[in-house]
């Protein structure tokens, strides 16, 4: 078995890089001929291509899961390349897909008792919609693979069939005058594509419109609270340390159980913050008004703040009361742009826009808040 590594350059700058960045990171891309996916192989003119299930196995279905907790989910790709469902020839159709196993297990799926192609694209383990508007799911990367791909040799139609969600990163004038075949956008969800196949490659309405109802909307809170652990770990060694040097300023002592008691007291207000930008703003997206993701989870932050110092625990003066209104809104303002790149509310250039905006009043923020914060502990 031989694998490759790759060092991954930035893709682009218009998402949220917490959602899709490729910067700084290395990915692994194994050959498949052991994998579990692979069923067999055909000898073709353009050389091996390997045969793929269409059912999802216990590995896989694990898999899914740690991708979901992030748990290995920048190094969960397919190789890029050229494979088979079922018995393909010549008129066979020839659909493209990111090299995010978890989109390449959704597409693969869908497709039993089809004969086709499948090109993957190296979208460095991105899924189709985010790698699109990184430009790793992009008009280049499009035609080096057809051309690394052979796929000249394995079908007579000059027809490609992309995601519809693929369309912004993809220009289809340019790969039908560059290499002459043409680009077909097929629906937004891979359960609808055997209707499409049916229909001559035509989508109706429903099949063109993103749902984005709940589940959808909280596919992606799994990830963001796994992410979660480490800042609240530095947070909470934060808080310890404060409030141990304000026990010393004032002269107080304390016992280690008091301290951590004080420690975990002032931080829960934060995790709350935190479990607000990952829950209850995609939850609530539709109804949020604005269509600034960082606004929206800025909103449900200042909320969060009336609701802590009213009902919960008043602040010991106005110091606190600033720090609270300073850190605790910006908590989800932050989480909430790492929609950004998985939401219909908002578009490319608004992603631009929102991001040179609210990120430096971000910052600004959080160290004014901060600086609030520790002069509330030894005043």
């Amino acid at each position: 078995m031989s694998t490759e590594s790759k060092k991954l350059p930035m893709a682009g700058d218009q998402q949220d890089p917490e959602c899709c960045s490729t910067k700084d990171i290395t990915v692994e891309y194994t050959d498949p001929v052991n994998a579990n996916w692979v069923t067999g192989s055909l000898e073709t003119k353009a050389g091996l291509i390997y045969r793929v299930a269409t059912t999802l196995d216990r590995q896989d279905l694990l898999g899914s899961v740690k991708a979901r907790w992030g748990i290995g989910r920048m190094n969960y790709t397919v190789t890029p390349g050229l494979y088979a469902i079922g018995d393909p020839d010549l008129l066979s159709p020839v659909l493209v897909s990111a090299n995010y196993k978890l989109s390449f297990d959704y597409l693969r799926r869908e497709l039993g008792g089809l004969n086709l192609w499948i090109l993957v694209l190296d979208t460095k383990g991105i899924n189709v919609w985010c790698a699109a508007g990184k430009g790793s799911f992009g008009t280049a990367e499009l035609i080096r693979m057809i051309n690394q791909s052979r796929l000249e040799k394995l079908v007579s139609h000059r027809t490609l069939i992309l995601p519809q969600l693929a369309a912004p990163g993809v220009s289809a004038h340019r790969v039908r005058k560059e290499i002459g075949y043409k680009v077909v956008y097929g629906p937004v969800r891979a359960a609808d594509i055997p209707s499409f196949l049916n229909e001559g490659n035509k989508a109706d309405q429903a099949m063109r419109h993103p749902s984005f109802n709940l589940i959808d909307r909280l596919t992606l809170t799994t990830v963001e609270l796994t992410a979660l652990f480490k800042p609240i770990a530095i947070l909470t060694i934060f808080l310890f340390l404060l409030n141990l040097a304000s026990m010393s300023f004032k002269s107080e002592s304390a016992s280690l159980v008091s301290l951590l008691e004080h420690t975990f007291s002032d931080l829960a207000p934060f995790i709350i913050a935190a479990l607000i930008g990952t829950i209850l703003v995609p939850a609530l997206l539709p109804y949020i008004p604005g269509r600034a993701l960082a606004w929206k989870g800025w909103v449900l932050g200042v909320i969060w703040v009336f609701v802590y110092t009213t009902v919960f625990a008043v602040p010991s003066g106005w110091l606190q009361t600033t720090a609270y209104f300073l850190t605790l809104p910006i908590i989800p303002a932050f989480l909430g742009m790492n929609y950004t790149g998985s939401t219909t509310y908002t578009s490319l250039s608004g992603v631009v826009k929102e991001m040179n905006y609210a990120l430096p009043l971000i910052i600004v923020s959080a160290g004014l808040g901060l600086t609030a914060l520790i002069g509330a502990y030894f005043i």
